[in-house]
């Protein structure tokens, strides 16, 4: 049987991102990008290692304590990692090891991460400016600090200490906002697995299960699928608890004439889906129920219909500002006209939060929402952008007691990529009122 060797499949992307990047740089700079570290649950249990996300963008490498190296004076890069150790890898897995990072991975070299501290002084000498995002990694960032500093005292002797050191956010985070073909088919598939586990959940949803229960047939789907890990924590929240955003507990118990919502997705080869659908516990939605779902629904596809190539960020916001407030109005929740409604933010207090953020590696994914040549406020939407669209209302008890929509919560979520033409909406979890009680009642 032939030796399994960690690392990316085919490492041509991270080449051609690594490139990309390269080309970007000041050509007297050097970039540093650590990995993820191992991080203790508690007493000597760990959490399950996640690659950091800047780091797997531009190696597809997965083991944690390295560092990639890009220096834009010769055009190379170097990777920092552990070394093979047949012990170690006995106890805790495979790893690539240093002799065989070049051929696996396609960097020009490495060594041994033990080296690194030692070898950092060199690496910066003579750069103008240093690209490292501080502030992430705080024994990283110490051991660049001393560095700088080190060659700094040096200078008499001939060395010359960076003049800059700028955040590579800038420049890696902007080519990270552009999905190529190869990241839209990877969350094309994240949004697959993800509906699937939304319908599921939905299929297996009855009067006297927990919200836990849902939540396990979310992350059964997800992981048969191939999909190891959520996005993020699942979310499943019914009655009342739909009111809360972020409601993790998912621990009551499921009620008849309540409706539950779920805000989960799963990752796929690191990349994330984000869905939330919410649905009657009794597989038919009820009068103020289905009333305040109309308004959400009506809201989401106003706004998915405003992201197109070249319309601005904020948009699909307030697309779906509007036509919440106008829902309001029509419930008899706010009074007056839209206008004046949205003039005074009146419907704040039941739609709580903005209507998307890009996705992608990360669930909150990179990228300034704001117009990178500062034209205008915010930026345009491009080809290749991803980002959820997401209007919801909530009316909990502290805000609307005693009313028939009294701890109603509901949030609609899909993920949009945008197009030449326009959008696509790559997440298809049922959502429309009657394909949801048809599922349900199936």
């Amino acid at each position: 049987m032939s030796e399994v060797v960690p690392g990316p499949r085919d490492p041509k992307r991270y080449i051609e991102r690594r490139a990309a990047l390269l080309s970007s740089m000041s050509a007297d700079a050097v970039a540093l990008v650590p990995s993820a570290r191992m991080v203790i649950r508690n007493r000597d249990t760990e959490y399950a290692f996640r690659q950091d996300s800047d780091f797997f963008y531009l190696t597809g490498f997965t083991e944690p304590e390295a560092v990639l190296v890009l220096d834009a004076r010769d055009g190379t890069t170097k990777l920092f990692c552990q070394d093979r150790d047949a012990n170690l890898e006995q106890w805790t897995g495979r790893r690539l090891g240093a002799e065989r990072a070049a051929q696996v991975l396609g960097v020009d070299s490495a060594d041994v991460i033990d080296t690194f501290a030692d070898d950092l002084e060199t690496l910066i000498d003579g750069c103008h400016r240093l690209y490292v995002t501080m502030g992430e990694h705080s024994e990283f960032d110490q051991l660049v600090i001393d560095a700088v500093a080190t060659v700094r005292r040096r200078e008499a002797g001939g060395r010359v200490a960076p003049s800059e050191v700028v955040s590579l956010k800038g420049l890696l985070h902007e080519q990270r906002l552009i999905k190529s073909d190869v990241e839209i088919e990877l969350m094309r598939r994240a949004a697959d697995i993800s509906s699937a586990g939304h319908e599921r959940a939905m299929r297996a949803c009855r009067a006297g299960l927990s919200e836990a229960d849902l939540e396990a047939e979310l992350v059964y789907e997800f992981m048969r699928s191939g999909a190891r890990f959520p996005a993020y924590t699942s979310i499943v929240g019914s009655g009342a608890n739909g009111c809360i955003l972020h409601y993790v507990e998912n621990e009551s118990t499921l009620i008849d004439g309540e409706l539950v919502l779920i805000d989960a997705g799963c990752e796929y080869q690191h990349y994330a889906a984000d869905i939330t659908r919410t649905f009657p516990v009794s597989g038919r939605f009820q009068g103020p129920q289905r009333d305040v779902y109309e308004v959400v629904l009506d809201a989401q596809r106003a706004a998915i219909a405003a992201a197109v190539p070249g319309a601005p960020f904020i948009a699909p916001h307030e697309t779906a500002a509007r036509r919440l407030t106008e829902g309001l109005i029509a419930l008899g929740l706010l009074d007056g006209d839209a206008e004046d409604a949205l003039e005074a933010n009146a419907q704040q207090p039941y739609t709580v939060h903005r209507a998307s953020h890009w996705l992608g590696i990360d669930v909150h994914d990179v990228g300034s929402y704001r117009d990178p040549e500062g034209e205008s406020e915010w930026r345009a939407f491009e080809p290749g952008m991803v980002l959820t669209v997401e209007p919801g209302l909530y009316f909990p008890s502290h805000l609307l007691a005693g009313s028939p929509y009294t701890d109603i919560g509901v949030r609609i979520e899909d993920d949009v990529l945008i197009t030449d033409d326009g959008n696509d909406v790559i997440t298809s979890a049922a959502k429309e009122i009657a394909a949801i009680e048809e599922l349900m009642r199936d």
